[in-house]
Order: C-alpha cells, then sequence, then structure tokens
C-alpha cells in the first residue's frame, strides 16, 4: 500500500508540474506523404503509450488499489473474506494481486484513455482544466457504463458505503486526467518525430518496449495507422481537418456525447451513493 501511495502520488506531482507546459505538435502545415503520415502516426502513438502506460500504472494502477483498500477498510466485518466479482478476496491485500492489477489495468486502461485523449485533445480547455474535464467527461461517459462506477456492479453488495466510492474514484478520474495532461504535454517537448539519426532513435526506445508489452493495443493501432494513411490521401477532407470549424463541430459532438450520457451516470452515481 505504501508503494501505490507513493505511485500515485508521483503521478499525481508530475501531471501538476508538466502541465505548466504548452502542448507541442508536429508542424500542421508540413506536406503530408506517406512518410511523413507514418512519422506523425509513429509519434503520436509513441505518446499516448508511454503517457498512458505512465499515467495509467500510477493514478489508476496506485491509485486503484488503494481505493479498493480504502473500500475494503470502511465496509466492516462482515463484508471481509467475500468474493468480488474480479475473484479478489475483500480485506486481503497480497503483493501478487497488487502488481498484476497495477501493471494490467494500469497499462491497458492508461493506453486507451491516452489515446482517445490525443484524439479529442483540440476539442478541450488548454492545460489542467483539459485534464480534469477529459477524466470527468471519461467517468461518465465510460466510468459509469463500464467500471468502476457501473450501477449493476456486485461488488456495491458488498463494500462500501457506496457515496465513499463516489467521491473515491471521482477523485481519481479528476486525478488521472491532470496526470494523463501533463505527461502528454511533457513527452511531446521531449520526444521529435522518428528520423534515423541516433539521439532521436534512442528516446523511441522507452516507447518501443511499451509498445511490445501492450502489444494488443499495438495492434489495434497499426490498424489505424492504415485507415490514417488512406484518410490523408482526401485532401478536402485533410483541410477540414485543420481547419477552426472542425474545431467548433468537435467541440459540440463531445458536449453533446457527454450531455446525452449524463442522465445515465447521475442516476448510477444517485443509486450507488444511496446503497
Amino acid at each position: 500500500m505504501v508503494a501505490c501511495g507513493a505511485l500515485l502520488l508521483l503521478g499525481l506531482a508530475a501531471g501538476v508540474w508538466w502541465s505548466r507546459r504548452p502542448f507541442s505538435a508536429p508542424d500542421r502545415t508540413a506536406e503530408l506523404t506517406p512518410a511523413e503520415v507514418a512519422r506523425r502516426f509513429v509519434w503520436y502513438a509513441s505518446v499516448a503509450i508511454t503517457a498512458g502506460t505512465f499515467a495509467g500504472i500510477t493514478v489508476i494502477g496506485g491509485g486503484g488499489r488503494l481505493a479498493m483498500r480504502l473500500l475494503a477498510a470502511t465496509s466492516g466485518d462482515a463484508a471481509q473474506g467475500r468474493i468480488t466479482e474480479a475473484n479478489q478476496v475483500v480485506g486481503e491485500i497480497t503483493v501478487h494481486g497488487t502488481v498484476g492489477f497495477v501493471l494490467f489495468t494500469g497499462i491497458f486502461g492508461g493506453v486507451m484513455a491516452a489515446a482517445i485523449f490525443l484524439i479529442v485533445r483540440r476539442f478541450l480547455p488548454a492545460g489542467r482544466v483539459g485534464g480534469v474535464v477529459f477524466g470527468l467527461g471519461l467517468l461518465v461517459i465510460l466510468g459509469t457504463t463500464m467500471d468502476p462506477l457501473r450501477q449493476n456492479n456486485p461488488d456495491f453488495d458488498i463494500v462500501g458505503p457506496g457515496w465513499v466510492a463516489v467521491v473515491v474514484f471521482t477523485a481519481l478520474a479528476v486525478g488521472f486526467g491532470l496526470a494523463l495532461e501533463g505527461i502528454v504535454v511533457r513527452l511531446s517537448t521531449w520526444l521529435p518525430l522518428l528520423s534515423m539519426q541516433w539521439r532521436v532513435l534512442v528516446r523511441y526506445v522507452p516507447p518501443a518496449v511499451l509498445a511490445v508489452l501492450a502489444f494488443p493495443v499495438t495492434a489495434v493501432l497499426v490498424v489505424v495507422l492504415l485507415g490514417v494513411m488512406l484518410f490523408t490521401r482526401w485532401r478536402p477532407l485533410v483541410g477540414a481537418v485543420r481547419s477552426h470549424r472542425w474545431v467548433i463541430g468537435g467541440r459540440v459532438v463531445v458536449t453533446g456525447v457527454v450531455l446525452v450520457s449524463l442522465p445515465n451516470a447521475v442516476s448510477n452515481v444517485v443509486e450507488i451513493a444511496g446503497g
């Protein structure tokens, strides 16, 4: 638990500190040849994999494990020893279970969230506010339909009280958004576009290693790369994506998705908090 707490503080500190910097995107005016598209995609994928792994392990993994321990401690004697939906024993903390949760849930959840963040980043407010908005939006759209605040999750019949779970997981969503924003920004200034210079290649070693560890996610990204390369062959569409109207339209769509998801999210949160 001490290690999980240290991970959580590390992720939050890195996010808050680095989020003071501006995001440094590749030159948007460059000619999008197939080679240039591939270089940019590798850059964005490397940023997503690295930032998602860092924020995922520290906040989702470390913070999530702490949240589980807190809920076990506040659930009373009747809950101790019972089996959760994930086949975990309430109140039993093992090194194996902690490492598995931090690595598996942290890496895969973090990388997928980071990929979504880079897609919608242009539609969010800049800086820390954007990180907070993203974290809360992710909780509203996915967190209340999948996990951790899914209404029909049988674990809420075991651990609680519900309002503690709502407060803790909402705080973690905000913390994850902040951490991810800061780490993405820092990587955007540290990682240059891929080239054959050895100083550049060395910086791509960590993302390459992480890509191997997160192979299922990497395979999806390769398929997406092929789609993006086909997409960039349609020049009018590329021009539209680079326009200010695209940003306005994207903000309208993202806001609409959140508003549509909000009633269900509020219903789930009220049900869990009152349970």
